[in-house]
């Protein structure tokens, strides 16, 4: 009897072991059905380039080996105001501030690492001080001694950390909705974002990234969301997916950050212009107060319903303040 209970129970846990392979054969064959019908593959570089990189691009590779796309338009003699897009943006970004003020000033532009044609660093490195250093060789290759310096989002951050290390190299920053002050969000945000920071997430999306989550994720950084057009979220989601900026993506955003100081910033002289959209929910309007109280020599400008891309969503208006702003500057006009 002993025998054939055991012998039973055997031949029972043997079937529900084969179930069990069975199920998890069946949700290995589904989950890679799933992966292969919603996966959604690198952009073709020379595809984006015809389509992207019409004149006045120009492709520059620096000395460290990295080819940056980058637009420089106006006046050569001209002050130059050198700009920073923000996270998973490109240089287009500017395209509104670059058609208003290239009749007065030099205006330089440029994908960053891991974003746009240029793609991803050679080396990996994600690094605030490579974004920084990037910036140097890009005014150096193009001959610029000193010059504005401005970003939105992470590009804000980026600018002012370079400003804290290279004040002799800049007449002014602009900060634009700008990333780095110890400010917490309630609420609000961007789906695109929350899910680069979940890891494991953020691999799966190097992989499949849904041309609605872009979508998405732009109509909740604006306000004004007529700027999300199809032609806006092909661009946004075609550049996110040009060989190499997903990885960088994940890169990014699985590094931990740290907010600027008080004690950090409170000794930076460079004359210092803040914008803000008030209705900014990824970056909050409480943030520009924070930069305005606590750089020595900020003006501050906002914009009641507009979100996170004033330069876009109100070009115009932003456009106006800073070549209003700009005029108060003693700019150092370009002899190379």
């Amino acid at each position: 009897m002993m025998v054939s209970q055991w012998w039973n129970a055997g031949l029972m846990e043997s079937d529900s072991m084969k179930r069990a392979g069975w199920i998890l054969l069946i949700l290995a064959a589904t989950l890679l059905a799933a992966f292969l019908v919603f996966r959604t593959p690198d952009t073709d570089p020379a595809a984006m380039r015809a389509k992207y990189a019409g004149p006045p691009s120009q492709f520059v590779t620096l000395p460290d080996g990295l080819t940056v796309h980058l637009r420089d338009e106006g006046p050569r003699g001209a002050p130059v105001i050198l700009l920073l897009h923000g996270s998973n943006a490109d240089l287009s970004a500017w395209d509104d501030w670059a058609a208003r003020l290239k009749d007065q000033y030099r205006i330089v532009r440029y994908d960053q690492i891991g974003h746009g044609l240029t793609g991803p660093a050679p080396d990996g490195d994600y690094i605030q001080a490579a974004f920084a250093g990037t910036i140097d060789q890009v005014a150096d290759t193009l001959g610029i001694d000193r010059f504005v310096l401005g970003g939105n989002s992470m590009g804000g951050g980026i600018a002012l950390a370079y400003a804290l290390n290279h004040p002799q190299r800049l007449d002014g920053l602009v900060l634009v909705d700008a990333a780095g002050a110890p400010v917490r969000r309630e609420g609000g945000g961007n789906i695109g974002f929350t899910l680069a920071r979940m890891p494991g997430i953020n691999r799966l999306m190097t992989q499949i990234t849904p041309r609605t989550l872009v979508e998405r994720s732009l109509r909740q950084s604006v306000s004004n969301t007529a700027i999300v057009t199809p032609a806006s979220v092909d661009r946004y989601w075609e550049m996110l997916r040009y060989p190499g900026n997903r990885a960088a993506t994940a890169a990014r955003f699985g590094r931990k950050r740290e907010p600027f100081t008080e004690k950090a910033v409170q000794n930076m002289a460079v004359p210092t212009l803040v914008m803000w959209g008030q209705e900014d929910a990824f970056i909050p309007y409480a943030a520009a107060g924070w930069f305005a109280k606590n750089l020595p020599a900020a003006t501050s400008v906002s914009y009641p319903q507009i979100g996170h891309l004033p330069m876009q969503e109100a070009p115009d208006a932003s456009a106006a303040d800073l070549r209003r702003w700009l005029g108060k500057l003693p700019l150092t006009t370009q002899t190379r």
